[in-house]
């Protein structure tokens, strides 16, 4: 049986010292910045302005607007202003160069979700719609958070 309705596969991989780049400064940007922290990421945040009190680790901060050379040796790229031309402009560089992107904004424009995480001390839990059910995701992630809260 060849089933095709699911077009993300879970896939779990080492970002430890890797380099993340992240654009955008906002509450998108900080909640994936803190989620990304906790798996030992290199993150370099490139935005104007930037809550960096809201940040659970360290960072690096560049204030400043998003320039194209930003993305030199990323791993992978947080597209998350509050600028649709910004955002899909990131997206195109980073087609180009092979670099996983997930873009906030916009779900054709990822070729990755950024997913719910559940973390307890022996699991690492991540869950994903299909980019339209965010509500979903989130009541699951609470649900399975307090299932696992004292596994």
């Amino acid at each position: 049986m060849n089933n095709t309705n699911f077009k993300r596969f879970p896939l779990f991989i080492d970002i430890s010292d890797k380099k993340i780049v992240v654009i955008g400064g906002g509450k998108v940007a900080v909640r994936r910045i803190n989620t990304l922290l906790r798996f030992g990421a290199d993150i370099n945040v490139i935005a104007p302005e930037f809550d960096k009190e809201s940040i659970i680790g360290d960072v690096t901060f560049i204030k400043r607007k998003f320039h194209q050379e930003d993305l030199e040796d990323a791993f992978m790229v947080i597209g998350a202003t509050n600028d649709r031309y910004v955002n899909h402009f990131i997206y195109t560089i980073c087609q180009d160069k092979n670099i996983l992107c997930s873009i906030a904004d916009c779900k054709e424009e990822c070729n990755f979700y950024f997913p719910a995480v559940c973390l307890n001390n022996e699991l690492s839990i991540g869950i994903v719609s299909d980019g339209n059910n965010h509500r979903l995701v989130r009541k699951t992630a609470e649900k399975i958070r307090r299932l696992t809260e004292n596994a």
